[in-house]
């Protein structure tokens, strides 16, 4: 199967190591049709009053079925019969800012719609419903070897897995299935989804709230953020999915979750369901030492650079600013995560943690013959194997961030030189010219320009092996004397593709488009050849690694063959299950396990110097020790809150419940003591961040005035 240079750069670092256990109760991600009743039974005694089938039930209606993976990169929870979504805010980010204008500027303001005709319809968002989940392990490994290498492999599981999918919508043409591997492809199951495709903007409050502590907080805890926004789901006349159409309803939920009111203490159950992106628990030491020194030094050094450019012409335009809201945030995000995944990577010993394992299975291999024989040369191999394509890695990271995701233009040029466009048909083609029409509206020429000369000269400085520059370099020294920005102005200059015109022209084959001799065509030809090229030289590497990480998976499940284990997170419906808790980061440093209102108003008097905590005056009126129903009796409001939940990116928007299965909050970040939580869990430290659900329901109330959504809800 062909890959998009964005999943090659991703496969390169999807390694594993050894398999979490059930040693903490927090601990894990857990697929709900493979609950064990060691697990079911920690949840009853921590305080879950439903049961397992009342959680999955592949044949009627459980709580899955209120549960929804939000545009494919977030999660949401359905929370009321006409289909109301709620998610977090910067999961409806980008959706609120396609919708603004200086004019209309809703990531400013918020936005609420008073009834269902103003409720605002998104082309490219929908949500999905987990239909069922099956094991196809069996059938896949029958075709499997061992002497099978990397590449053939992965094509006979993608063949197979592409059968069976087939198959599992044969008789249902409005579903969709997906077979992905668990347990670093030791195990293989198919899911059955159902999408839904006209997904609407309800409300979303002003980003002073729902961003309140923009990058200053972000990761951090104590939090005051109103992290939320509101969607509904639209179906047919017979409640089926269908594209966006104005005769479309509100869809009639099959399940959705009450609301509490009641709140929570320290020790309560709490549940999170949703759909978490991906984490590597299961690298090992080798795998932890490159990823920090490849993929997330990239990360920090060249998006800092690229935010520094973006903020300067954002802070100079209104226009501008709500153009790159949403690209910047999601740059910034996971810019952060990196900075602090390292960090925490350091101050918790985490290499030191997955080496004193990686010594005790040695140990334990060599105690059993048969051990030996199966697992004997694997540790060595992959110390050898990542220590070989050090330089490669590397390279292909800062590759990766600097030349072929900073500027926007040649990004778009790589993606449109790997479409087949013969076999495009009218509709596929119509739909990239819509997706691409909001990306052209998004990009500002003059600062991709200086994107570009600037991460061409940073990337020549950080890696000045020839051999992984891109063939242009040598025009630039040549016939630019190494002028980058002459290079880049010519460029922009001459090419057809600075306007969506040359996308059109391009999947018409107009004649008069000569394509090969564009000359961002060329910058596109010429990174493509060069990245492959990167690629092509860890191969071997890559192979090595990706065997003997699996490997060291099941030696490690075969070591504690009486534990519970779970698989890493890999954008499939998980749960996990904790406690609501303090924690204490530091010596003599206590943090509470909740905020509240007066900690909003602490920060909104920091926002003349930092205009992460501006809050307009308008919006601080809301804080004025009227809280309603939804205070505390102390004379003022919960806001945010800790649970000792396991979640990672993809989480966002998750729902977060008490053991009734009632919503208490939204998840929506994690805490920055353990950043490092993808790779490891740290009980001590570890935290799930939520907005509480009684400080959504009160914006949404006093800000919005929007009472027919508070209706629409069950509140417990």
């Amino acid at each position: 199967m062909k890959k998009t240079v964005t999943k090659l750069i991703a496969g390169a670092f999807c390694s594993l190591a050894f398999v979490p256990s059930l040693s903490f109760a927090d601990e894990g991600m857990w697929v709900l049709s493979m609950l064990s009743k060691q697990s079911q039974k920690q949840m009853k005694e921590l305080g879950l009053k439903l049961s397992a089938k009342e959680l999955y039930n592949p044949n009627g209606p459980s709580f899955k079925d209120a549960i929804v993976c939000f545009g494919g990169f977030c999660s949401g929870v359905v929370v009321s019969p006409d289909g109301l979504v709620f998610t977090n805010h910067h999961c409806g980010y980008g959706s609120v800012q396609e919708h603004s204008s200086p004019e209309h500027d809703y990531l400013r303001d918020g936005f609420v719609a008073r009834s269902f005709e103003e409720e605002l319809p998104n082309p490219d968002l929908y949500v999905s419903f987990l239909v069922r989940t099956e094991d196809v392990t069996k059938r896949i490994k029958a075709e499997l070897s061992d002497d099978m290498g990397l590449a053939r492999r992965q094509h006979v599981v993608d063949s197979i897995s592409h059968v069976i999918e087939e198959e599992a919508v044969a008789d249902n043409k409005l579903l969709r299935a997906e077979v992905a591997s668990y347990y670093q492809g030791n195990e293989f199951y198919l899911s059955v989804y159902k999408d839904y495709k006209d997904v609407r903007l309800v409300y979303a409050p002003p980003s002073s709230l729902g961003k309140l502590g923009g990058d200053t907080d972000n990761w951090m805890w104590p939090r005051h953020t109103c992290d939320f926004s509101v969607f509904r789901i639209y179906a047919n006349a017979d409640n089926e999915p269908a594209e966006y159409s104005p005769e479309n309803r509100p869809y009639k939920a099959s399940a959705y979750a009450p609301v509490s009111l009641k709140g929570y203490k320290e020790g309560d159950f709490c549940m999170t369901m949703g759909y978490p992106g991906s984490t590597e628990r299961y690298l090992s030491s080798f795998g932890v030492d490159e990823r920090m020194k490849t993929s997330n030094a990239a990360m920090i050094e060249i998006r800092g650079i690229k935010q520094d450019i973006w903020s300067k012409y954002m802070d100079a335009d209104d226009a501008t600013r709500i153009k790159y809201a949403s690209k910047f945030a999601q740059s910034s995000n996971y810019w952060k995560n990196s900075i602090g995944m390292n960090q925490s990577i350091n101050d918790l010993g985490v290499i030191g943690q997955k080496q004193d394992l990686e010594r005790r299975l040695q140990t334990w291999i060599g105690q059993h013959p048969d051990m030996q024989k199966k697992y004997g040369t694997m540790l060595p191999a992959l110390k050898q194997a990542y220590a070989s394509r050090f330089n490669a890695a590397r390279a292909r990271s800062f590759y990766y961030e600097s030349l072929l995701g900073a500027a926007e233009l040649p990004r778009f040029l790589v993606n449109f030189l790997q479409m087949n466009v013969k076999k495009m048909t009218p509709e596929m083609k119509a739909r990239v010219l819509e997706q691409y029409e909001g990306k052209y509206a998004d990009m500002d020429l003059a600062i991709d320009k200086e994107v570009m000369t600037t991460m061409l000269k940073s990337y020549a400085e950080i890696v000045p092996q020839e051999k992984y520059h891109p063939s242009f370099y040598s025009t630039i020294q040549k016939r630019y004397n190494g002028d980058f920005r002459a290079f880049v102005d010519s460029v922009y200059a001459h090419t057809a593709f600075t306007t969506l015109d040359g996308l059109k022209r391009f999947l018409q084959n107009d004649t008069t488009l000569h394509m090969v001799e564009d000359p961002m065509t060329r910058v596109g030809l010429s990174l493509i050849s060069t990245y492959n090229a990167i690629l092509d030289e860890s191969q071997k590497d890559d192979e090595i690694i990706a065997l003997n990480e699996s490997k060291l998976c099941d030696a490690l499940r075969e070591m504690q063959i009486d534990r519970d284990f779970y698989p890493d997170a890999n954008s499939t419906l998980r749960m996990s299950y904790g406690v609501i808790k303090s924690y204490d980061p530091l010596d003599a440093v206590h943090y509470n396990y909740f905020t509240t209102t007066r900690g909003v108003l602490e920060k909104a008097k920091k926002g003349a110097e930092n205009s992460d905590y501006y809050i307009q005056p308008e919006v601080l009126k809301l804080f004025n020790g009227d809280y309603g129903r939804y205070g505390n009796g102390r004379g003022d409001m919960n806001t945010c809150f800790l649970s000792t939940n396991d979640i990672t990116g993809g989480n966002s928007g998750s729902g977060m419940f008490n053991g009734r299965g009632e919503l208490i909050g939204l998840a929506f970040d994690g805490n920055w003591e353990a950043m490092s939580g993808d790779l490891v869990f740290s009980p001590k430290l570890q935290r799930c961040i939520g907005v509480d659900i009684r400080y959504v329901l009160f914006v949404i109330e006093r800000y919005g005035h929007a009472d027919r959504l508070i209706k629409e809800l069950k509140l417990k």
